[in-house]
């Protein structure tokens, strides 16, 4: 723009009045042709026009190359995002089948006179049959959910519900760590899948059982806002450092602190996907010496979740 307002100080040094009437015109003019090349590119209707040698053609073209190889690499990515979807399904699906059958084997085997020891070394093998299976099938859900072949379905619900039968799947785990889950649910009405949402809130309360210590308490309350409404996961257990707190929701990462809990890191990572693909958040709080609580938000209606 500078360089316009130094031609029309020129201009106006040169040849008068009549010549600045003028050059505003083509000034005008120009911002206007701008002004609608990045309209027409925001809208993904651009076209080259002109095809001589003034700036504007230039501008067209450049525009024009940009465009084609941004739409080339969005092709690229949205390939290999389909390609390690098929791959992750095809894993889960031929690996679903012969991890069955390991588990199977090994229950036989616990059933059995052993030799002295093997019966943990059995255990072990279950222990550790399950857990691969169960990082299969989360990777599956991960890539179903970034590639967008799993598609959630919000609708109108209370979120008390979802935290009602999530805190009823981990009372007997809890219970076998001595661990007390209390409810403090009140209405809680917002738009979500109600599978997918429960689902997320139990990765919250497995995390907390698991880094609970024995003796511990886990509070699991609902509340309303005017545009969201959230539920919390409060755990007795050892606080998250606050430089912990937004790399614990990245993919596979794990704590310092938490490398000798069992776990791949991929839970929270999940819950954030989920609750974000419905206009939704996650964050964490921690107090030292008390404990932590991961709060989960979702729109209440969905006006709300259609602006996010």
């Amino acid at each position: 723009m500078n360089v316009w307002l130094i031609l029309l100080a020129a201009i106006c040094c040169v040849t008068g009045i009549g010549a600045v009437a003028c050059a505003r015109r083509m000034i005008r003019r120009s911002n206007l042709r701008l002004e609608k090349m990045v309209q027409a590119a925001m809208e993904g209707s651009f076209q080259e026009e002109r095809f001589d040698e003034d700036i504007h053609s230039a501008t067209e073209s450049l525009l024009a190359r940009y465009l084609s190889s941004s739409q080339s690499s969005l092709r690229s990515l949205e390939e290999q995002r389909d390609k390690l979807g098929r791959l992750l399904s095809d894993i889960s699906h031929q690996t679903r089948t012969p991890m069955t059958n390991i588990r199977l084997y090994a229950q036989l085997l616990e059933e059995q006179e052993l030799p002295e020891g093997a019966g943990s070394l059995t255990a072990e093998l279950i222990r550790q049959t399950e857990k691969l299976q169960g990082l299969i099938e989360a990777l599956l859900q991960s890539s179903r959910l970034e590639s967008g072949l799993l598609v959630l379905h919000p609708t109108r619900g209370d979120l008390s519900a979802i935290g009602a039968r999530a805190a009823g799947q981990y009372r007997s785990l809890a219970a076998e760590k001595g661990i007390t889950i209390l409810l403090e649910l009140a209405p809680a009405p917002a738009v979500f899948d109600e599978k997918w949402t429960e689902e997320a809130v139990c990765n919250l309360l497995d995390n907390a059982v698991k880094y609970t210590p024995e003796g511990g308490c886990i509070t699991v309350r609902s509340q309303s806002y005017e545009l969201f409404s959230r539920i919390d996961i409060a755990d007795t257990g050892p606080a998250i450092p606050e430089e912990e707190h937004a790399k614990i929701f990245g993919r596979f990462y794990r704590a310092p602190a938490a490398w000798k809990q069992e776990g791949v890191g991929i839970g929270l990572y999940l819950t954030r996907q989920i609750l974000a693909g419905q206009g939704g958040y996650v964050k964490v709080g921690s107090v030292p010496g008390k404990g932590n609580t991961f709060s989960a938000f979702l729109p209440r209606a969905l006006t709300a979740l259609s602006e996010i």
